[in-house]
């Protein structure tokens, strides 16, 4: 006999979303010994992305992992012409999907001191794609990503100690609003570092 309610099927990304602020603590540190990559935990304590690049910094192929070593970004560096960016490719349970880039990230050419802001552009597969800008400050440690309209999307700062002393520039917090996939803010913050040379 049929089900009246059959199970919905879940996608792959439910895991990623959640209807709760999330905060993360990310270890510029591979797994791999005297690799270069990071490790992000979650609030419990528990590792739940990597990205082990292994001798090779500022590759232009990069590998957003879960624990299990499952990957679910490629990241590539690209060219046209002078311009350089940056695009992001999630993989299914079976492949990557290289033809449609979920993100891509580019900086921005205007002329200023500092840091330029760079453009993110999310859900190029798609007929609406979203906007989002990472705006960084003086330290490279510390920067935000808005939306098209300055809504915070997810912040990250240095980690302090529970008596507000820093952990080191290699140990960061990053938090992720509501209802945001933060597998892609992951992968948004991996760009960021390669942009900036930092892994």
């Amino acid at each position: 006999m049929a089900k009246v309610h059959p199970q919905a099927i879940i996608p792959s990304t439910s895991c990623y979303l959640t209807s709760n602020q999330e905060t993360f603590t990310i270890w510029m540190k591979s797994l791999v010994l005297s690799g270069k990559g990071c490790t992000v935990f979650d609030a419990n304590g528990q590792i739940v992305y990597r990205v082990d690049n292994y001798n090779c910094k500022c590759s232009n192929e990069v590998y957003l992992m879960d624990i299990k070593g499952k990957v679910l970004f490629t990241i590539l560096r690209k060219r046209f012409k002078l311009f350089r960016f940056w695009e992001g490719y999630r993989s299914s349970d079976t492949e990557t999907v290289i033809k449609k880039p979920c993100f891509q990230v580019r900086k921005s050419m205007r002329i200023s001191r500092g840091d330029s802001p760079c453009e993110v552009i999310v859900g190029l597969d798609e007929n609406q794609s979203h906007h989002y800008k990472i705006q960084t400050w003086n330290s490279k440690s510390v920067c935000k990503i808005v939306d098209q309209s300055g809504g915070l999307v997810a912040e990250l700062k240095r980690k302090k100690s529970t008596y507000g002393v820093d952990l080191g520039s290699d140990v960061l917090t990053m938090v992720v609003e509501p209802n945001i996939d933060h597998s892609l803010i992951m992968g948004i913050f991996v760009v960021y570092c390669l942009i900036n040379c930092r892994m």
